[in-house]
């Protein structure tokens, strides 16, 4: 029986009496304070036992003993619970459970010797050092939550490296000075913004300003554990502060951002506020190491950064050749109320130890204000901390008060050294709170009262450290001035200097006025400039060479000696063989394969992730391979020819909005990469909106942020249902604006193929959003010839190859039912209409669409599509269609609806029947 099951209030005498009764007839008591007893007996006798009659020893002095080790386990895993954290008040009461009496101990026994096992080394110590060491390390001004780590080894660096320095700050001279000098810089400069810029939103760190000082000792430490690069994500409070005094943006530069004449210096595009914008600089170090920090942009969607900014870190280890993925770290700033209420927290968190994802090990920050806009932590999650999801992936949390920033900044560099050695994700969760309200013009009074008069009341964390310092004699109170004095003199400079550029800046304001006005006369027909050549429909040479096609057919068709295929799959490869081999019907798979393994051959990377996408969600892809008998894989396009670029290809977390975010952050850094995220069914990209909307469509008009993403959204209605037919085409195309991005509806694998590598020929950047099939993977007439693909292009307008010489009626379409409109032509004889397939809804290649329909002047002209009226292209399309024809179009479809789809299989074939019918005879 162990020991800790004995009940820590029992009766001393009690046992006592039972030991005895033990040592006279083991059988005289219960067997379980036998077993225990016996156990008791075996510790203290050196493994053997003579009988009743051997030497007693003391049955309480051996609980002691065994409550000691229970007393120092329990102030591991439960001291922060008595850690004075919060700023605004006193620390917590004492916890029953780290109370002597809790362990059948008292204050006669503090200056008893006992052993300690393990702890502080070993040996012996008196209970009084035992408590008051356990106390630093654990119940001062840091916190730490470990215990729930499984890894042993984990535990145990985290223990030495926490108890061997009490949890003690150990920094010098200068060290000390410095932190001092950071939080000045902070304070300093939210209090001349909330002076000089009165009202203005800034969402300022007051109350917060410690953060500054550690991420500057973090930033100061990496050199020497090997971190060159910094990939940092925040959400806006605090990043004027952050850019200004960590990434050291020029003072001038952001107070003239204030200025209401202010007119951002950008090639193109709408911009974005100044505390959602991002920024890089080239940091030196006080020991003369550099680290290059990149702070993402950033939407007031919080923490959806976290998975982008998981993405561009990937992409830089990646382009650095970081393997060992130390270089490179990620970097992550939080709100206390939106890391525990927002779900994409856990979700970016689970990505750290997966292969396709893992960057690792990401440094969080909580500037844990104890507060979300109006919203006390007790309506604001179930747990007792707002780091709690953290625990999920096993992270240790470091709960520290930011009225001390000695301990935060030694806590940061601790951070550090633990991602660096394990890989992991940490977490420092720092106590601090929020001066003013959520923005500058807002009155928190209104619902904390009693918060916020303890906040008015509050010394400034600089006041507190300069009294520390002076009271132990690093500093004296005149040189503490010196430094408050020589932070204020500079940022007035700076303020007079950005004051001195103000006529330049209303005469800019003007002269960009003039230019808007002009373009808005112009109806935005002509795009805005930007830092990237404009988009264009201009030819690019999109076709493979038959060696290429060859090496690649031959890649795909071969598997490695003694390797167990499954049986389907061979017969899929011999297949796809074949094809090849005759020249036609390669299939929508085959065309994927082709178009990767090109590229591949031609230098240009390839990563292809999302749900269940090695294989394919309709069993279409099979790019890994997977051993019958051993469940050892072959991925074919890795083995195409020496030196050819690499393929990546993994199938994601059950997630939308973190995984796309991460392929997104992936696919700006990293330009020689064809990066596509998949959705299992085009309607899953709903979990992914906050994404597509605030990054993926907007993120180059409001950050020039180029990206060139591939979204294959499967589309299609086979009467699956809702959930299962529309990727929402609809909602792509109200995005579409100022070419930001390209939405396409291919028909045919060749499409799909030149379509994909022209995504990389091109000299600009942007999104591809692909309508993906679903019944077209297999579907008999939705093959191509092989001179398809070795030679022609992308096709922005398809005409049917016999096209009628003149037709009455012209069906233009989109996708998928272009092949239901075949079906039902051939079968009912209509020799008279031509179908013409737009195969790239936005940008719409608007000349070659008139050239198109100039063909059939007389012709009535019908826009027909699967969805119901109020989605799809229709009404996006309508307008364009009369605007280049002359004429209206008459519209093919479903009714509008409130669902996407009929949850009836019979029900869809007879809209489908309806419509075809209504397409050909309206």
């Amino acid at each position: 029986m162990n020991s800790l099951s004995v009940p820590t209030q029992a009766n001393a005498a009690l046992i006592e009496e039972a030991y005895h009764s033990w040592l006279q007839n083991p059988d005289s008591v219960d067997p379980t304070w036998r077993a225990f007893f016996q156990g008791f007996k075996l510790g203290y006798s050196g493994g053997s036992i003579s009988g009743p009659a051997a030497e007693s020893v003391s049955i309480i002095d051996g609980l002691k003993q065994s409550h000691v080790h229970y007393l120092i386990s329990n102030y591991r895993a439960i001291g922060h619970l008595e850690a004075h954290l919060d700023p605004l008040s006193e620390p917590p009461p004492p916890h029953p459970k780290l109370s002597l009496a809790y362990y059948d101990l008292g204050e006669a026994d503090l200056d008893t010797a006992f052993d300690v096992g393990t702890y502080l080394g070993g040996g012996q110590m008196t209970l009084r050092d035992v408590i008051g060491s356990l106390r630093e390390t654990y119940c001062g001004t840091v916190g730490v939550e470990y215990t729930h780590i499984q890894d042993l080894d984990v535990r145990l660096w985290l223990q030495e490296k926490m108890e061997s320095t009490r949890n003690r700050p150990d920094f010098t001279r200068g060290q000390k000075i410095r932190i001092l000098r950071r939080v000045h810089k902070a304070e300093l400069f939210e209090k001349f913004l909330h002076t000089k810029y009165i009202g203005q939103k800034r969402f300022s760190l007051e109350g917060g300003e410690t953060i500054i000082a550690a991420l500057d000792a973090l930033i100061e430490h990496c050199p020497q554990v090997g971190v060159e690069e910094i990939v940092m994500g925040m959400a806006h409070r605090g990043r004027l502060n952050v850019l200004t005094s960590i990434m050291r943006k020029s003072f001038d530069e952001l107070f003239a951002q204030f200025s209401e004449n202010y007119i951002p210096d950008t090639v193109g595009g709408d911009g974005d506020v100044k505390y959602h914008l991002g920024y890089t600089a080239m940091l030196k170090t006080t020991t003369g190491g550099e680290v290059h920090v990149r702070l993402a942009a950033n939407p007031s969607h919080l923490e959806i950064v976290n998975p982008v900014v998981e993405g561009k870190a990937r992409a830089r280890q990646r382009i650095r050749g970081d393997i060992e993925r130390t270089c490179v770290m990620p970097v992550l700033i939080h709100g206390d109320a939106a890391f525990a209420g927002q779900g994409i927290v856990a979700e970016t968190m689970n990505f750290s130890q997966l292969a396709g994802y893992r960057t690792g090990g990401t440094v969080h920050f909580v500037i844990n204000n104890q507060i979300g806009f109006t919203t006390d932590p007790i309506d604001a999650r179930s747990t007792h901390y707002c780091t709690d999801v953290a625990k999920m992936i096993e992270a240790p949390v470091f709960h520290v008060n930011g009225d001390d920033p000695e301990a935060v900044s030694m806590v940061a560099r601790l951070a550090l050294e633990f991602r660096v050695k394990f890989h992991r994700d940490v977490v420092v969760d720092m106590y601090c709170y929020r001066k003013h309200g959520h923005n500058e013009s807002d009155e928190p009074a209104f619902t904390q009262p009693q918060l916020y008069r303890k906040i008015s009341k509050h010394p400034q964390v600089s006041a507190i450290l300069t009294r520390k310092l002076t009271e132990e004699g690093t500093l004296t109170a005149e040189e503490g001035e010196a430094i408050k004095a020589e932070y204020t003199q500079a940022l007035e400079a700076h303020l007079e200097k950005a004051k001195a550029g103000e006529g330049a800046r209303s005469a800019k304001r003007k002269a960009r006025s003039e230019s808007i006005t002009s373009r808005i006369s112009q109806q935005f027909l002509t795009p805005s400039a930007r830092l990237q050549p404009g988009f264009n429909f201009d030819p690019v040479p999109t076709h493979a060479s038959a060696e290429d096609v060859a090496d690649i057919a031959r890649a795909l068709s071969t598997l490695p000696d003694g390797f167990n295929a499954n049986t389907k799959i061979k017969r899929i490869l011999e297949q796809r063989a074949a094809a090849i081999a005759k020249g036609e019907g390669i299939d929508w798979g085959l065309g994927e394969a082709l178009a990767i393994g090109s590229l591949l051959l031609e230098g240009v990377h390839v990563r292809l992730s999302g749900q269940d996408c090695q294989r394919g969600t309709f069993s279409h892809r099979h790019a890994v391979l997977h051993d019958m008998e051993t469940q050892q894989t072959h991925i074919s396009l890795r083995h195409i020819r020496e030196g050819q670029a690499m393929f990546c290809v993994y199938n994601s977390l059950l997630s939308e909005a973190a995984v796309l975010g991460f392929d997104y952050g992936y696919a700006t850094y990293h330009e020689q990469m064809l990066c596509i995220w998949e959705a299992q069914f085009g309607d899953f990209a709903n979990g992914a909106q906050v994404i597509i909307d605030q990054f993926i469509a907007s993120g180059e008009s409001k950050w020039q942020q180029t990206c060139d993403l591939v979204l294959l959204l499967p589309h299609g209605y086979e009467g699956q249902g809702p959930e299962h037919s529309s990727a929402r085409l609809e909602r792509f195309l109200t995005l579409c604006a100022e070419d930001n991005i390209q939405v396409a509806n291919p028909t045919t694998p060749a499409q799909y193929f030149h379509l994909l590598r022209r995504q990389m020929k091109r000299k600009f950047r942007k999104p591809l959003i692909i309508m993906s099939p679903k019944s077209l993977l297999r579907h008999p007439a939705a093959t191509s010839r092989l001179d398809q693909f070795t030679s022609g292009q992308f096709q922005e307008i398809l005409e049917e190859e016999n096209a009628p010489a003149s037709a009455a009626r012209l069906i233009l379409c989109s996708g998928k039912v272009y092949y239901d409109l075949c079906d039902y032509r051939a079968k009912h004889g209509f020799g008279d209409v031509a179908i013409v397939r737009i195969e790239q809804l936005y940008p719409l290649n608007a000349e070659r669409f008139g050239e198109v329909a100039a063909r059939y002047p007389q012709a009535r002209i019908i826009w027909c599509q699967e969805e119901p009226q109020n989605m799809g292209a229709w009404t996006y399309i309508a307008p364009q269609i009369e605007a280049i024809t002359g004429r209206r179009p008459a519209y093919a479809g479903r009714e509008p609806g409130a669902s996407p789809a009929v949850g009836s299989l019979a029900l869809h074939h007879i809209e489908l029947e309806a419509f075809l019918n209504a397409a050909f005879t309206l």
